[in-house]
């Protein structure tokens, strides 16, 4: 009788590890295509204007902080040559609906906000090294306004985690190492950049 519970058990709990792996499965073929669609609407987006048309950086903010959702991006080939960890506002993780970030253009509410942006002047402010933002939609608007600034901080790891990562105050957050790389991107592209946040 034991041996039976014992094989129960264990057949349960393949099953429920097959039903996990399948759904992560299913949750990463989702945000490819998703990504694919909005490297597709960006180059659209810049191909008359006067933004790099071969570089871009693009946040999933559909998946998890504790895995990678910034991404580089090849505007040419289409494809993803650097992806990191990426925090997003401690507003949009208290304000979660059914385990979905919230998302706001309003001033202290610490948010992260969705849309186009510019990745303007670069200074040195309460966070070392950083970039101003420039929102382009009526979604992201007020990113000046609110300090929203690409930054980063000690406390978000360059590796997937299992747990999630530390929070901003709406500003997207990357690691030392990772602010570095994208540095090099920054300063010697001629053009501005654009940075693409959505869910």
């Amino acid at each position: 009788m034991r041996k039976l519970l014992l094989i129960i058990l264990l057949c349960l709990l393949i099953s429920c590890e097959v039903k996990s792996q399948g759904s992560d499965s299913l949750r990463s073929v989702t945000s490819q295509n998703e990504l694919s669609q909005k490297i597709e609407d960006l180059t659209s987006f810049i191909k008359n204007s006067d933004y790099n048309p071969d570089k871009a950086f693009l946040i999933d903010f559909s998946i998890p902080s504790s895995k990678f959702r910034f991404f580089v991006i090849d505007l040419r080939s289409g494809k993803v040559i650097q992806k990191a960890l990426v925090a997003h506002g401690s507003g949009s993780e208290s304000g979660k609906q059914k385990g979905r970030l919230t998302f706001s253009n309003q001033n202290n509410s610490r948010c992260s906000s969705l849309g186009r942006y510019v990745i303007s002047e670069k200074y040195k402010g309460q966070f070392g090294l950083s970039y101003r933002l420039d929102g382009l939609d009526e979604t992201n608007s007020n990113a000046r306004k609110r300090a929203i600034v690409l930054h980063s901080l000690d406390c978000v790891p360059d590796t997937e985690q299992a747990e999630d990562i530390c929070l901003s105050w709406g500003c997207p957050m990357v690691s030392d190492d990772f602010f570095r790389i994208l540095e090099q991107h920054i300063d010697r592209s001629d053009k501005k950049i654009i940075l693409y946040a959505y869910q």
